[in-house]
């Protein structure tokens, strides 16, 4: 089975002659670098790159190219090579991008001879590096393991280079971006993302559904609490062209790049060159074909087949409903955007149609104008009614899909009123994803689709309290918005808990003044929180020097090369800190602390989840503003501020409320504690 790091996570490695496969969506050069025990790379000599690709034991590729294949063969190499470190870098001086921010995450996998998956991970979370060193095989007592390490340099291959002691680190640099501008390594362009073939993370099928489209599965966190960078401006389709638009496929997720302001939902926003950002995974395709889906049972003649649960690419019934899920998002995004569409071209066409028929003075008055004005109104009534069939008959089908996977979906991704909840117990193993509430669009607000984030979580949670309107025009006071928020953090809590394994996931909670104490009852009472919630500032302060503290410890520990070599009695288990009521409180210390957590904290197994009104803390000044932007935002009641990631529109997300009058989360909870005390024993 294949193992899915996370950045500074280690697999063994089954065999000595491996490929490593890389896959970036753009032109970037791969090289290797062979270093001693401490990482330190001697001369010139041990840097495999396009200009000199072949050392003992290790080729790279000779050009710049979007995908590479690394061969690598560990009993070839001397025996003074202890560590092998997987280098990208962007060809320096072209047309195309200067950092990795702007482009696709880049996906390495390792794979043996005969194709299979040992170990792959994917390089998120670059922003201004234009180099990274991937991922490293090391020699550790006789035997070799792969390390994710995803470590970045703004400074490009000389900042790389001098970092592993290469005193003609600059040099090097140079000579390997000369070698593919003169062409000595040819330049070979990605492919188009307009028509995805495949699946990247988890399959090589596209999905047929309302629009004909495929598309990928889109990265961890999909959605962006300040809008999504979008495609760019669309292309107006015709009515039941589901084809006629090409935004990109991908995740707005990708970091903010020096200079770039995100945009709010539904106002896409493009880099320089007019070109999209694809924050998509790249496409991937593995050696072995995923385990068919089940068969889908006959349909009547001339309608569509009818939708089966798990319908999807995947290893496992639970990776297919997650692809099939997406799969749905995707449909529901493009469908709705060839009916704005359509709707648009047929005000745009009705508009030109009066202004050309009224520019004669004649037609202005009498019956010849009222005529051409009816005859432009009914065309665009037609085609109005012609994009709104097309869209309800996809609807319908997203309609009956959804009908069928809502109630085969498991715990993780189910709503709280599913029946699969009763039947809960404790599970064995972390699951691809967790739901964190619904989204819907308001042609389609039949169709709720389950907003799935992966785990580990990439990024923390930012719980809106301030004041705002719901969406029947209603408003909440502030405090009843601080309770509903508490109330909401709860149940995601809850919930996190629910699908980690016993003793993999620890929860902490900050409430200064003790004013969340009933929101937090079935946390508290429960027995699931690793201490009483911490309270005023002396509590706070010591929560937050912990957590600190671990974070410093792990990442010192990964940046050694010694992951394992962690002091003893650590609490090695997934972190999540909820912080009620900010920033009262909170000195200029602790807001650097939370800054440091949510910035720092998610790479090394700590979470941030924060319920708070930024408009009270205004007063801290943009201080604050880097930690907004790295939290995802969801609200306590439905509100439309998410975009998803292929054409930007603007969602309506809906919180996942527990029904009233139900003890399912009670009951969850206290399987969760029993199952924490058998564990701890």
């Amino acid at each position: 089975m294949t193992a899915e790091l996370t950045r500074g996570q280690n697999h063994p490695l089954p065999g000595a002659r491996l490929e490593i496969r890389v896959s970036a969506g753009t032109p970037v050069v791969a090289g290797a670098t062979l270093g001693d025990e401490n990482g330190t790379v001697h001369g010139v000599e041990g840097v495999a790159h396009p200009g000199a690709p072949t050392l003992p034991g290790l080729e790279v590729s000779r050009q710049a190219a979007a995908d590479h294949r690394l061969a690598v063969d560990l009993d070839a190499m001397p025996d003074t090579v202890h560590r092998v470190s997987v280098l990208l870098a962007l060809p320096a001086g072209g047309s195309g991008p200067a950092r990795f921010g702007a482009v696709a995450a880049p996906f390495v996998a390792v794979t043996g001879l005969d194709g299979d998956e040992v170990a792959s991970y994917t390089l998120t979370g670059l922003e201004a590096e234009s180099a990274v060193v991937a991922l490293e095989l090391y020699r550790r007592q006789g035997a070799w393991k792969v390390r994710a390490v995803g470590q970045g340099y703004a400074g490009g291959l000389a900042e790389l280079f001098a970092d592993q002691k290469l005193s003609q680190a600059h040099q090097l640099a140079g000579s390997i971006h000369e070698a593919v501008a003169s062409g000595l390594a040819r330049s070979i362009p990605a492919p188009p993302a307009a028509a995805p073939a495949h699946r990247p993370d988890h399959g090589a099928t596209p999905r047929t559904g309302p629009g004909g489209t495929g598309g990928p599965v889109a990265p961890t966190s999909p959605y962006d609490s300040q809008g999504a960078p979008g495609p760019g401006p669309q292309t107006p389709g015709a009515p039941g062209q589901h084809g006629a638009q090409q935004p990109y496929a991908g995740g707005p997720d990708g970091p903010i790049g020096p200079g770039e302001e995100p945009a709010t939902a539904g106002q896409p926003s493009a880099p320089a060159g007019g070109r999209p950002i694809d924050y998509s995974h790249p496409r991937r395709q593995t050696a072995a074909p995923p385990p068919p889906p089940p068969a889908a049972p006959p349909a009547a003649p001339g309608q569509p087949a009818r939708p089966v649960a798990g319908d999807a690419t995947g290893w496992s019934m639970e990776e297919r409903l997650y692809n099939q899920v997406w799969g749905m998002f995707e449909d529901l995004a493009r469908t709705t955007a060839a009916y704005r569409s359509a709707v648009d071209f047929a005000d745009s066409r009705m508009e030109k149609e009066l202004d050309q028929a009224l520019s004669d003075p004649r037609n202005r008055i009498g019956g010849q104008g009222d005529a051409a004005r009816e005859a432009a109104r009914g065309r665009h009534a037609q085609l109005v009614s012609q994009a709104r069939e097309v869209l309800d008959r996809d609807v319908a089908q997203l309609v009956a899909e959804a009908e069928v996977v809502e109630p085969a979906l498991p715990a993780a991704f189910a709503r709280w009123d599913n029946p699969v909840w009763h039947a809960y117990r404790v599970p064995m193993e972390i699951p691809m994803a967790v739901r964190l509430g619904d989204l819907h669009l308001p042609e389609a607000d039949r169709v709720r689709v389950p907003m799935l984030i992966r785990l580990p979580l990439e990024r923390g949670l930012w719980i809106d309290s301030g004041r705002s309107a719901s969406l029947d025009g209603s408003f909440a006071d502030s405090h009843e918005m601080r309770r509903l928020g508490l109330e909401t953090a709860v149940a995601h809590a809850a919930r996190l808990l629910a699908v980690y394994p016993a003793g993999e996931f620890t929860v902490h909670v900050i409430d200064p003044a003790g004013s969340g104490a009933q929101a937090l009852a079935p946390l508290v009472q429960s027995g699931v929180l690793a201490a009483p919630p911490a309270q005023g500032a002396a509590g706070a302060a010591d929560v937050l020097a912990r957590l600190t503290q671990r974070v410093d410890l792990v990442q010192m520990a990964l940046r050694g090369g010694a992951p394992d070599a962690l002091p003893p009695g650590l609490d090695t288990s997934q972190q999540l800190l909820i912080v009620n009521d900010f920033p009262h409180g909170f000195d200029d210390r602790a807001v650097n602390q939370l800054r440091y957590l949510a910035d720092e904290g998610p790479a090394v197994g700590v979470h941030l989840m924060m319920v708070a009104d930024r408009e009270e803390s205004a007063g801290f000044g943009p201080l604050l503003d880097p930690l907004w932007r790295s939290l995802l935002r969801l609200t306590p009641v439905a509100d439309d501020h998410l975009a998803d990631p292929w054409v930007g529109h603007a969602w309506t997300y809906e919180p996942p409320l527990v029904p009233p009058g139900s003890q399912v989360l009670q009951q969850v909870l206290a399987q969760v504690a029993a199952a924490r005390r058998s564990w701890g024993r």
